[in-house]
């Protein structure tokens, strides 16, 4: 039956939630943890050593009590990875948690291996490797920070062979610890730091080489998603050219070795001195081809000859411009005079075939006048009785007779002569 709540009139004392977390801790049983050893405690003439196992992806840590024979089987050092098989026992008295660990095991370089492989194909399947994640560091950063070991060879390669490539490169050093248990909480602590500040424009983590377990911070997941997380640029050099931490997969670039980084975190001023004058020489060719060619342009108009005797054309065109009307007006001329011949030789004919005409060769045009006063051609002397009013149209007039008889035609027929 569980036992009923506390409550400020029944409170529990000290020591009974003590007891009942030892209680509750000693249900737990024997387990097996892994961490990381640092503060190693093992006094000679002593039964019990004493160690601090600390969790390297997170700032947790456990006080871990052993027999001294154990640390004698086997020698420890800090930062050694282990495997403990331990009772987790709660002190009543000074109300503190510990493990009391009866072995433990190192874990081996291939056991390291196989988790960073693991760890390298995580990262990968959540595509924190993808070459299109990577960012391109400024050509001349403001200022550039630097996450090394104090006074360390690396930090010394880095500032003298950027300081060489460009005096003027100025630097943010954070010094950490590069190995042990506490390397990747430092290196996270100042990559944040730098991070952070406006000022610096790319970041460079850097280490000399050293074994696979001297290297295994670089390799740690809390540090390679802190740098994919990172705004700024990330460089990282550690180790030889051999050695390839996740780091170098995670980082924008990979520098082989500090030294390199240090060439690559930096133009050289010498090859962009170099490379200015080439680009003035360049430019002062271009435009010195560019001046002649434009002056031999100027020398080719110039000689043409409508700029060099700008009359002469106007007045070949002025000459072609009269010479033009004139055939024009003797065109116009010659269809007008051709047209008033043709029209002269139609009026000519028209008056010879006219009736007019035919009048003044003697010819009369004989017409009969009805009582309704409209005349009409006599055509035939059938059509002219005796007594026919006739009017006579000669050249030069009219006359007017009457039919008084009808002479006939020298063909035989009937006709009459008519009297006025």
């Amino acid at each position: 039956m569980t036992e009923p709540a506390t409550t400020p009139e029944n409170p529990w004392p000290v020591r009974t939630v003590s007891r009942k977390i030892a209680d509750w801790i000693n249900r737990l049983g024997d387990i097996w943890v892994e961490g990381q050893v640092t503060q190693i405690s093992n006094r000679p003439g002593t039964g019990t050593a004493f160690l601090t196992l600390r969790d390297p992806a997170a700032d947790v840590s456990m006080t871990v009590t052993c027999a001294t024979d154990l640390l004698r089987v086997q020698p420890l050092r800090d930062g050694t990875r282990v495997v403990v098989h331990a009772r987790p026992a709660f002190f009543i008295g000074r109300g503190t948690l510990s493990l009391r660990a009866d072995e433990i095991r190192a874990v081996g370089i291939g056991e390291l291996l196989a988790r960073i492989e693991r760890l390298r194909k995580l990262l990968a399947a959540e595509g924190i490797f993808d070459p299109r994640r990577k960012r391109r560091p400024p050509f001349l950063p403001h200022t550039v920070g630097l996450v090394t070991g104090r006074a360390s060879a690396a930090e010394k390669d880095v500032l003298t062979n950027a300081r060489a490539r460009w005096p003027a490169v100025r630097f943010r050093v954070e010094n950490v610890a590069v190995q042990g248990a506490l390397a990747v909480p430092q290196i996270v602590d100042a990559l944040g730091a730098l991070d952070r500040d406006p000022n610096v424009q790319v970041i460079v983590i850097a280490r000399g080489g050293g074994s696979v377990e001297d290297l295994l911070p670089f390799s740690d997941e809390t540090l390679c998603r802190a740098v994919a997380a990172c705004r700024t640029p990330v460089l990282s050099a550690i180790g030889h050219e051999q050695d390839t931490p996740l780091l170098d997969h995670v980082a924008d670039v990979r520098c082989s070795t500090p030294t390199d980084a240090g060439k690559r975190v930096v133009p050289d001023i010498a090859e962009e001195f170099a490379r200015v004058r080439q680009l003035r020489d360049r430019a002062r060719r271009a435009l010195h081809g560019w001046v002649d060619r434009e002056r031999r342009l100027l020398d080719a108009l110039r000689t043409r000859p409508v700029l060099s005797d700008p009359l002469t054309p106007l007045a070949q065109r002025s000459t072609q411009v009269s010479a033009l009307v004139d055939r024009s007006r003797r065109a116009v001329r010659a269809m007008v005079s051709g047209e008033e011949a043709a029209l002269s030789h139609t009026r000519a004919r028209l008056t010879t075939l006219g009736p007019a005409a035919t009048l003044a060769r003697g010819y009369a045009v004989v017409q009969r006048v009805d009582t309704d006063g409209d005349p009409r051609v006599l055509r035939s002397t059938d059509e002219a009785p005796e007594g026919t009013r006739l009017r006579v149209r000669v050249a030069d007039g009219a006359v007017h007779a009457t039919v008084s008889a009808r002479e006939p035609s020298a063909s035989g027929g009937n006709g009459g002569q008519t009297g006025a």
